[in-house]
């Protein structure tokens, strides 16, 4: 594939956010309406009392061809979990989907733990106002940890082939230490579920990791999200090593790329995906969160450059399959 890039084109430091948030606008996720698209983010306040961080969504109104900001939401889109929840300290990310009148917005929950730092679920809110904000379903989650998924079941991505609900979404293998010096850090592998009514859902094989390994079974696979053009579904994703990838350009996000005809089985390719780091730009030390779209009978691409998006999101437009 060939895409070109259009740069960066939302900063969240140049904006005043709701919930006292500052920087970072992560997984960038587009809501399609006639007349403008709305990019929904997840953004961070940092607490006081802690320096730790809380993620609240938040969302920018661009223009149909993407090429101006109308808008960007100051007020509370969807309030954060209650004391307890699966979704008590942060969003990330909100995939949103219409359905009928309303949109639907799939929860990345993530709650703090003690001897690892995190857990995550996959939760649902309903939005009756065109997707300016969000009410849950219920406090629990929609899909979550199981015998053969144990924990950190997040990062959905949610749509609708032949008149049935599709999740991609990822499931942690494992929290190893690889130094002795530093936390342990989670390995993670995309599955897949289905629903008839886009709530009560089935895991498709519990436990089977759909895409293959590129760089080894400690490789982790993040924010999968399904197109279908040109006669195939194709899955893009990211990926990285699962230690010393924060500060290190080589292990850090790149974009994987894979292809299917069923939507059970998925053959990896990724230099067919088109796109990696720039030199010397926004996003040269790594590319990650993909969002892939239609947008008056184009396809674009959004998504995060270095720091995981501490400083705004991108797009790009594919040219040429």
């Amino acid at each position: 594939m060939k895409w070109r890039k259009l740069g960066k084109i939302f900063d969240p430091t140049q904006h005043k956010l709701a919930n006292g948030c500052v920087e970072y606008a992560q997984s960038p996720q587009a809501l399609v309406f006639d007349d403008y698209v709305r990019i929904y983010f997840s953004t961070r306040r940092k607490d006081p009392a802690n320096g730790k961080y809380f993620s609240h969504i938040s969302f920018v109104d661009m223009s149909a061809d993407l090429a101006e900001i109308i808008s960007v939401s100051s007020h509370t889109v969807i309030e954060l979990g209650a004391l307890g929840c699966f979704d008590e300290h942060g969003i990330f990310p909100l995939n949103v989907l219409k359905n009928g009148s309303e949109v639907y917005g799939y929860i990345g929950g993530w709650n703090r733990r003690v001897s690892v730092s995190v857990d995550t679920s996959i939760g649902l809110a309903v939005s009756r106002d065109n997707g300016a904000t969000f009410k849950r379903t219920g406090d629990g989650p929609v899909l979550t940890s199981s015998l053969k998924e144990p924990f950190l079941v997040g990062d959905p991505f949610v749509t609708i082939f032949n008149k049935k609900f599709h999740m991609w979404y990822i499931f942690g293998l494992a929290w190893k230490k690889f130094s002795e010096n530093q936390p342990p850090e989670r390995i993670y592998k995309i599955g897949q579920a289905v629903s008839a009514d886009g709530i009560t859902w089935q895991k498709k094989e519990e436990g089977r990791q759909i895409i293959a390994d590129r760089i080894g079974v400690e490789e982790s696979q993040a924010l999968p999200t399904v197109a279908y053009f040109n006669g195939c579904y194709h899955m893009f994703f990211c990926y990285r090593e699962s230690f010393d990838f924060r500060t290190n350009k080589r292990r850090s996000y790149r974009i994987g790329y894979a292809c299917s005809d069923d939507l059970i089985n998925w053959t990896r390719n990724d230099p067919v995906a088109g796109i990696d780091v720039s030199e010397g730009s926004w996003d040269s030390d790594m590319i990650c969160y993909p969002h892939v779209f239609h947008c008056r009978e184009k396809v674009y691409l959004l998504y995060n450059g270095n720091e995981f998006g501490r400083f705004g999101f991108g797009l790009a437009v594919l040219e040429q399959i």
